[in-house]
């Protein structure tokens, strides 16, 4: 790649110097990288909205590229600063889950315990590993380094609720990641999870201690005004939506919050 691009997701805000500082760093050693802002405004300390915001932006960058996410309140503890290669790229920042589901979704090829000292800043501090550690990484990324320079190959990583699917007799049970402004519920239900139970134009779902039957829609519009919806959204995620109404409120779903898919 002519100039490399580089994705930044972070909680950090645009108040403080920090997302600069990490630019800085990033152009100091890779001067011809291209630095794509996904967003640094995750709410704060959440894993969670880190991990769907990085999962939904990394399938449109070019192949190659290298995409950096911290949210990391638990930085400076033995939490490993961790980088995946996947089938269209690299992953960087803290093995706490926020690359989870980006991984998850592009496929991991190997992942690798960052501890190479000569490829991070000099005495990385407890605190601004952003800057000092998840920064040069991803620019010697850019500057052709080979993953393997970075440190030992591991063979797991830190895998949340939020990206695990459990099958349990005849249903799949899977958690909600995400509400957005419209209401719409945004699940770790993938195409494949549905496939898998031979889904067919209707979904039963379990919320709590009930059990609703939603009718599997390519288009909000196809349902009646205020009438609810089961749809694979533009992020590839199963969504429980409704046709110009709120589905969170109406269903009183919450982010977090577990729910299952019944075979039918």
């Amino acid at each position: 790649m002519a100039h490399p691009v580089v994705t930044l997701t972070t909680d950090f805000g645009l108040r403080d110097p920090y997302v600069a500082e990490m630019k800085g760093v990033i152009l100091s050693i890779a001067p011809k990288a291209t630095i794509v802002d996904v967003t640094h405004d995750v709410e704060k300390f959440n894993i969670r909205k880190g991990a769907f915001a990085l999962a939904s932006a990394v399938p449109y960058f070019p192949v190659g590229a290298v995409h950096v996410a911290v949210v990391d309140p638990s930085v400076g503890t033995e939490r490993r600063p961790l980088l995946i290669q996947t089938k269209r790229g690299f992953l960087v920042g803290p093995d706490n889950g926020i690359l989870s589901l980006a991984a998850r979704n592009q496929g991991v090829e190997h992942a690798f315990e960052i501890t190479n000292p000569r490829l991070v800043l000099p005495e990385p501090s407890n605190t601004f590993h952003g800057r000092d550690i998840f920064a040069p990484v991803a620019a010697h990324l850019a500057n052709g380094t080979k993953p393997t320079d970075f440190g030992k190959k591991i063979h797991r990583i830190t895998k949340p609720k939020f990206a695990t699917i459990i099958k349990k007799e005849n249903m799949l049970i899977g958690e909600v990641l995400y509400i957005d402004s419209y209401g719409n519920v945004v699940t770790n239900f993938t195409r494949a999870e549905l496939e898998s139970l031979n889904i067919g134009t209707g979904i039963r779902l379990k919320l709590g201690t009930e059990k609703i039957t939603l009718p599997l829609c390519k288009t909000y519009a196809e349902a009646e005004k205020a009438k609810p919806v089961a749809i694979l959204g533009s992020h590839s995620f199963l969504e429980i939506s409704m046709n110009q109404g709120n589905a969170a409120k109406h269903f009183k779903i919450g982010e977090d919050d577990r729910l299952a898919i019944c075979q039918s």
